[in-house]
């Protein structure tokens, strides 16, 4: 005898509004049932403290809570020391991307920091920043933080 696998229907909220999606479903799935566009984000919420996940645009599995919440935003993906980071502001001063490097800094006298960065917007392609600048930044800028002693 085969079976069949039916898969259920689970009601999520997508940016505060109601929809019912088969679970379990896919990132992609989820992004186009609440008509999230190319420029923007998803994020399931998390209880707590803990950080909100963001949802692969793809073919992943994803096994849905019922009235579980997403919210989309507008981010904007950087690579900080090698590590995946998203920021929402297009604008980034030398201390943002600092605390985005090293959010507890390294024991010790506080240092200083060399920040330089490359694939950034036409505006500004590659180049460094110093304390009091401030940077546009694009998806898939590459920032590279290092302490460094006073001198």
């Amino acid at each position: 005898m085969n079976e069949v696998v039916v898969a259920s229907k689970v009601r999520i909220h997508i940016d505060r509004e109601a929809y019912e999606s088969r679970n379990p479903t896919t990132g992609e799935a989820i992004y186009h049932l609440g008509e999230i566009g190319h420029d923007e984000e998803l994020f399931r919420q998390v209880p707590g403290g803990e950080e909100d996940e963001l949802v692969p645009r793809d073919a992943t599995p994803i096994n849905l809570v019922p009235d579980e919440h997403y919210y989309s935003q507008k981010t904007f993906r950087l690579i900080v020391n090698l590590e995946e980071k998203f920021v929402v502001n297009k604008k980034q001063s030398f201390d943002d991307i600092v605390r985005l490097a090293y959010p507890t800094p390294p024991p010790g006298p506080t240092p200083d920091y060399t920040v330089i960065y490359r694939k950034g917007p036409p505006a500004n392609p590659k180049g460094s920043l110093v304390q009091g600048q401030v940077v546009k930044v694009k998806n898939g800028m590459i920032f590279d933080v290092t302490p460094s002693d006073k001198s």
